[in-house]
């Protein structure tokens, strides 16, 4: 069932752990399909040794993604409007993520009922790495 606009009250929060423990594995596998093979996210002697970072990371897009999956696991498939985010922590194997949308309002459109949500996806020890908004059309 989707999403009912009726069921939201502004500051309400939905949060979902979206990864734990994330794997080189899942880096990797995530350069295959976005073929972003760029190696600060696949060598890890590149990344240490020439870019300058303790390890490889996680692709910023990734992070999306699996934010993504987040709101449209909440609000239903085929809902989402709108989806922005601006990337501001890396994110490194071994990271667990949680990602919450929090309800800012409802406003009518041509479309229907919209809800607005500020979102964001911290890590294991609280740090922001992903802040962005949403829009979803609910019943």
């Amino acid at each position: 069932m989707a999403l009912q606009g009726k069921e939201l009250t502004i500051g309400q929060v939905h949060s979902a752990q979206v990864v734990q423990d994330l794997k080189r594995t899942q880096i990797v596998q995530y350069a295959g399909a976005s073929g972003d093979y760029n190696p600060i996210h696949t060598d890890e002697p590149y990344a240490r040794d020439i870019a300058g970072y303790p390890t490889v990371f996680a692709h910023g897009m990734l992070t999306m993604g699996m934010t993504g999956a987040m709101l449209t696991d909440y609000v239903g498939d085929g809902r989402l409007t709108k989806f922005g985010v601006r990337f501001t922590s890396q994110v490194w194997p071994g990271d667990d993520l949680k990602a919450s949308a929090i309800f800012e309002g409802l406003e009518e459109s041509v479309d229907g009922t919209l809800a607005n949500f500020a979102v964001e996806t911290v890590n294991q020890d609280g740090a922001v790495v992903l802040k962005g908004y949403a829009q979803a059309r609910v019943d």
